[in-house]
C-alpha cells in the first residue's frame, strides 16, 4: 500500500474510530468499533466534555465527565487507528505497534489524572490532559520502539 492511503486511514481513524475500517470494506469490525465508539462517548459524556473544554469551562468538563467510562476511550481509540494504519500496510517494521500501545496507556493515564493535573497553575480536563498524554505517549513509544530495534536482534524468519 502507498503512504498515502496509510495516512488517509489514520485520519480517518481520528476523525472517528471505525471510519477507516469501513472505508477499507471491513464493515463488521467497522461497525463494531463506531459502535463502541458511540456507546463510550454517550456513557462518558464525552462530546458535552469536548464542547466544555473548548469553551474554557474545564470545571464544568471535570464535573461532566463519567471516569468510568472514559477510561476506556484512549485505548479504543488508539487501537482503532492501529488497526487501520495495518490494514492500509503500515506497521510492517519490528516494534512499529508500540508508539500506538503506549499512547493508550499513557492517553488513559491521562485522562484518569485530569482532575488534578495542573501546567503552569492552569487545570487542563480530560480533553487536553488526554490530548497531550497521547502525543508524549507516543512520541515515548517511537524512542522506545527505535531502542528496540537497534537493541534486539530480531530474526524474520521466526513467527
Amino acid at each position: 500500500m502507498t503512504k498515502d492511503k496509510r495516512v488517509e486511514a489514520i485520519i480517518w481513524s481520528i476523525a472517528l474510530p471505525g471510519f477507516a475500517q469501513l472505508l477499507r470494506k471491513k464493515y463488521i469490525k467497522g461497525i463494531f468499533l463506531v459502535l463502541l465508539e458511540i456507546i463510550i462517548n454517550v456513557q462518558a459524556r464525552f462530546n458535552y466534555v469536548i464542547i466544555a473544554s473548548f469553551q474554557g469551562n474545564i470545571d464544568v468538563a471535570v464535573e461532566a465527565t463519567n471516569y468510568q467510562w472514559i477510561m476506556f476511550y484512549p485505548c479504543l481509540y488508539m487501537f482503532a487507528i492501529w488497526d487501520a494504519y495495518k490494514d492500509a500496510g503500515g506497521g510492517g517494521q519490528p516494534f512499529s505497534y508500540i508508539p500506538f500501545a503506549l499512547a493508550a496507556f499513557i492517553g488513559t493515564i491521562g485522562v484518569i489524572s485530569s482532575p488534578t493535573f495542573h501546567i503552569g497553575g492552569v487545570l487542563l480536563g480530560p480533553i487536553w490532559t488526554g490530548i497531550l498524554a497521547h502525543i508524549i505517549g507516543f512520541i515515548i513509544g517511537i524512542f522506545i520502539m527505535k531502542i528496540l530495534r537497534r537493541t534486539i536482534d530480531i530474526d524474520e524468519s521466526v513467527n
